[in-house]
């Protein structure tokens, strides 16, 4: 499946530099049980401009989610978007997020979160709709890594759940 995400990234990037729009809507949301630190920590990354007009949309105001001298002002409309949208809960406990902020890498917009207090995990349950709305082909790309033992699934809109059993 990565050799496929990648190759779809290889022609987002061409696209890019021909100014046409990229072909695949995806973002890629990442778990990690840190059984040292006890915590739960999550990043979620979403195409730049698929977020921007999301929020735009959602908002009615100026998004840039490029600018650091705004980013003072984009930090909690990305922690409400993406906290409405992704949803997880812990050995079917519903789990809050802790934002921990975002950051611009390569073509897109990675956002933090961290949940403490989770000393051991078996069951993760993901529900993620980021940008369903706004894109009908979107899809999410999920891993969760627990133990050492990574695991991962696709949701394709309208799917938006997915458990994970360790």
């Amino acid at each position: 499946m990565a050799s496929i995400l990648y190759k779809w990234l290889l022609l987002f990037s061409i696209s890019t530099f021909t100014g046409k729009h990229h072909p695949i809507f995806v973002s890629v949301t990442e778990i990690n049980h840190n059984a040292a630190a006890k915590t739960l920590e999550i990043s979620c990354k979403i195409f730049t401009d698929d977020f921007e007009q999301t929020l735009r949309q959602q908002n009615k105001t100026t998004i840039d989610l490029l600018n650091p001298a705004l980013k003072n002002q984009m930090n909690p409309l990305v922690n409400k978007y993406v906290q409405q949208h992704l949803k997880v809960s812990a050995d079917n406990k519903k789990l809050v997020l802790q934002f921990l902020g975002f950051e611009q890498q390569e073509e897109g917009i990675i956002s933090y979160f961290q949940v403490d207090n989770i000393a051991a995990v078996k069951k993760i349950t993901v529900t993620n709709n980021i940008l369903y709305d706004a894109k009908p082909q979107q899809m999410q790309i999920i891993h969760v890594m627990v133990h050492g033992e990574r695991k991962s699934t696709r949701l394709n809109n309208p799917d938006e759940a997915a458990d994970f059993e360790f």
